[in-house]
């Protein structure tokens, strides 16, 4: 299998093409206001308008309401949702977008129970945790907390780089992974090269795992 690979934290539309042309098959644009690599909704329109077809367009969203989801994605063409907050089940669904919910790896996170709780989601994106921060740590956790029976259902996050990559591909076999800072020149500006390094990484992972 081939894991996917998703470039989060896009905010110039040549960053969205280097990550498409490297062989992303998602990007991720920001719609929360304290993240450094948040964007507005004609900027995130342009990125949108630059890549090409089946690269997916993910909106990402912490707690926000339905009506700045609502603003987003009928001025976007979002394909899906992430939310990184505390949204319920039942708010993520109402958003009537496929969606994914991020869950945040403290101790105590049943990885289980929150599939079955988002049993709707196209899957679950597991980060790491630190508290009052909903994402874009750049730390990773101890990967052997997924369950092997989940993985084939999960994103991972959370600190990864070209470096590592490769072991957490072998490590969990996740269908794919979600890299921000890992691939960054600044917050919010994408090294192209560091791209192709990551996408180089990922690839080296599935053929340990073949």
């Amino acid at each position: 299998m081939r894991t996917r690979v998703k470039i989060c934290g896009i905010t110039r539309a040549q960053d969205g093409v280097a990550a498409a042309a490297a062989g992303a098959d998602a990007i991720g644009l920001v719609f929360y206001p304290k993240s450094p690599r948040c964007v507005e909704i004609d900027q995130a329109a342009e990125i949108a308008s630059m890549l090409p077809p089946f690269v997916t367009k993910v909106a990402l969203f912490v707690n926000a309401s339905a009506d700045e989801i609502g603003q987003v994605v009928s001025q976007v063409p979002i394909d899906l949702i992430q939310f990184h907050g505390d949204e319920s089940p039942d708010f993520c669904y109402a958003q009537d977008k496929p969606y994914i919910k991020a869950i945040r790896m403290k101790p105590g996170v049943n990885l289980h129970k929150q599939r079955e709780l988002y049993h709707q989601s196209c899957g679950l994106l597991v980060d790491s945790y630190r508290a009052g921060v909903p994402g874009g740590t750049g730390e990773s956790f101890n990967w052997s907390l997924i369950p092997s029976d989940l993985c084939a259902e999960i994103v991972l996050a959370g600190g990864l780089t070209p470096h590592n990559v490769a072991d957490a591909i072998c490590a969990v076999q996740p269908w794919g992974v979600d890299v921000s800072g890992g691939v960054e020149a600044a917050k919010g500006i994408k090294d192209a090269q560091a791209i192709k390094q990551l996408i180089r990484g990922v690839e080296l992972g599935d053929r340990k795992t073949d």
